[in-house]
């Protein structure tokens, strides 16, 4: 099930937010809470059972498993080295687990290919999601161990952390310790809940209204070939999905934010306008901010960070990007992905400090786009060597004219949108000044938001393209 179907928006929302909010143990707080949550963990593994019923157990397992994980490690507070022992445990358990289904074939493919074999790839489809709750349900290991939560008693409360289904399939990646004093307590206000409704409507619109618009344009240009494409065309197709990518992911995380909002749950932001960036690591600090903190957290700053000298720091940077890339996907052109960003980050962090203050803010805003939009490409590509075909013809190296007459067709297409989107992207639409009266803000953000509704439901009714991007993780 997705966020833009109208089996979860007529059918599945409306009776979860129902079940929610009708009083039952209105007399007890901690009663009440304890209902909420419950409702949301069913609704929740039902959410998830409607596109994976079978990988639903293996999700109950992992929960089972993590959360007496948590009691054990609570009740060897005072013996480091059990402490230790139980967190390898749960560590090496988690990511068996995701690496079975996720790196498997991966592994066996590149076997196969250096060794000469023969291994048959084994028939599993990656369980949606496995990726994000993997790495929630470790964050939470890790801070107990840490001694910076306490572990969760109540196995309905963890559940529905693990499970909560705004961020279940695609994040933001929700950090135990942010959201722990909400799961025992948490009030909706109607200004709170109304918020939440915009919310999320504005990401369903960045899906809907735009991603959906400009990523036919990108398949379009896509299926005709890429290898024959001009590199005009090229530039343009790698455009639309920089497009789409943003407001199909972006779009997702609001719409997962609005709907914590909903249910009283403060999330915190997943993106902080990445395409007015003005250097690399400035676009890391704004894109996909869940998954760079956690990385940072649980794996840069555990290896050393920049504490012990430039080669060790170095290290721990390439380190941190190939596992970036690798989460993303069991593909070498993730893995290049990673790296292209890892090498990057290095050069500007070593070589380039100096110099880029030197350069205006306009031109550095332009290289880190014309870089951004490069490594898209070794993530939207099937393959490594399909990001080679890609750029090829980006830099004229395939034969093919810098323009021709598909180039214009193309152009004249997705031209006005991808104006549309530009001005949202670099965040155009967020300085017009906002109504002062409380009275005509309500009523306008009402009409504009219930405008904007509408005509999701429009295009969803009319329209079979509704991909999400980063449901493949």
């Amino acid at each position: 099930m997705v966020f833009s179907s109208a089996v979860f928006l007529f059918v599945f929302l409306p009776a979860v937010l129902l079940l929610y909010f009708v009083p039952v143990c209105f007399w007890n707080d901690k009663l009440e809470t304890g209902r909420k949550n419950l409702v949301l963990c069913v609704a929740s593994l039902l959410f998830y059972a409607w596109g994976e019923p079978v990988y639903v157990m293996l999700m109950l397992l992992s929960i089972a498993f993590n959360f007496n994980i948590g009691l054990d490690i609570g009740r060897h507070a005072d013996s480091p080295r059990k402490k230790k022992a139980i967190l390898a445990a749960a560590v090496v358990f988690d990511l068996l687990i995701l690496g079975f289904f996720k790196y498997s074939n991966f592994v066996i493919v590149n076997l196969n290919h250096w060794f000469a074999l023969e291994i048959s790839p084994l028939r599993l489809s990656l369980p949606v999601g496995i990726s994000f709750y993997t790495f929630q349900i470790l964050s939470y290991i890790v801070d107990v161990y840490r001694g910076e939560v306490q572990p969760q008693k109540n196995v309905i409360s963890f559940a529905m952390y693990v499970t909560m289904f705004p961020q279940l399939i695609a994040g933001p990646i929700v950090q135990y310790a942010d959201i722990e004093r909400q799961l025992r307590s948490r009030r909706v206000t109607p200004s709170g809940f109304f918020d939440g409704v915009t919310v999320f409507i504005r990401g369903l619109g960045k899906k809907v209204l735009f991603a959906n618009t400009i990523g036919q344009f990108y398949t379009e240009i896509v299926a005709d070939g890429v290898a024959q494409a001009g590199a005009a065309t090229a530039w343009l197709g790698i455009l639309c999905y920089t497009m789409q990518i943003y407001f199909d992911f972006g779009g997702y995380s609001d719409m997962a934010i609005g709907l914590g909002r909903m249910f009283g749950f403060a999330f915190l932001p997943n993106f902080n306008f990445p395409y007015t960036a003005v250097s690399i690591k400035d676009f890391w600090s704004r894109w996909h901010i869940s998954l760079s903190g956690w990385f940072r957290d649980y794996v840069y700053i555990p290896l050393g960070g920049n504490r012990k000298g430039v080669p060790r720091t170095i290290l721990n940077l390439a380190i941190v990007w190939c596992l970036t890339g690798l989460w993303h996907g069991a593909a070498w052109n993730f893995v290049a992905w990673g790296a292209f960003y890892g090498i990057l980050l290095i050069a500007e962090k070593y070589l380039l400090a100096g110099v880029l203050v030197k350069i205006p803010k306009a031109v550095r805003h332009v290289v880190t786009m014309v870089i951004v939009m490069v490594g898209w490409v070794f993530f939207s590509c099937e393959s490594l060597s399909d990001a080679i075909v890609f750029l090829r013809s980006m830099c004229c190296l395939n034969g093919n004219p810098l323009w021709n007459g598909r180039s214009l067709y193309y152009l004249a297409g997705c031209a006005f949108p991808l104006a549309l989107m530009s001005l949202s992207a670099f965040g155009v639409y967020d300085r017009i000044p906002k109504l002062r009266n409380d009275y005509l803000r309500t009523a306008w953000n009402a009409l504009l938001y219930g405008g904007i509704f509408a005509l999701c439901v429009v295009y969803l009714v009319s329209s079979t393209y509704n991909p999400f991007l980063y449901f493949r993780f």
